[in-house]
């Protein structure tokens, strides 16, 4: 019974570790804040792509909407540089997900990714067509 409890015990601490490092590791702006790749929209390794005509002010209304998202903050970027990441974590463990958007000239580009694991399960999508669909209906 007490090698049994002592298991637990161990098993808990792992998870806690487990947990923290997936709320408290670092967020690399080199690693994270770089442009999307080139390519057609739809699914990515790891996340998804998108493309919209938006005209030349479209990062800076995507900006307003990508920062009024609940647990979304901004890693890096400006609407001046003309490129913004955003780190938006889910609500129960934290996870991260990381969208970068970038304006060109009249097409906004934006790339949605996970940092741990093997699916978001349609997580960034969703968001990112969310932010779209706010973005068009303005």
């Amino acid at each position: 019974m007490r090698r049994g409890i002592a298991w637990l015990w161990v098993g808990l601490a792992i998870a806690a570790v487990a947990l923290g490092y997936v709320r408290l590791a670092p967020s690399g702006v080199a690693d994270w804040h770089v442009a999307p790749p080139a390519g057609e929209t739809g699914a990515v390794e790891n996340g998804v792509l998108r493309m919209a005509r938006t005209g030349p002010d479209g990062l800076a209304r995507f900006d307003r909407i990508a920062r009024a998202t609940p647990r979304t903050r901004v890693l890096a970027g400006s609407v001046e540089t003309g490129m913004l990441t955003y780190i938006t974590r889910s609500a129960a463990i934290g996870f991260p997900d990381y969208t970068t958007a970038r304006q060109d000239g009249d097409q906004l580009v934006i790339w949605a990714r996970q940092r741990f694991g093997r699916s978001d399960f349609g997580v960034n999508r969703r968001r990112v067509d969310g932010w779209l669909d706010a973005l068009q209906a303005r």
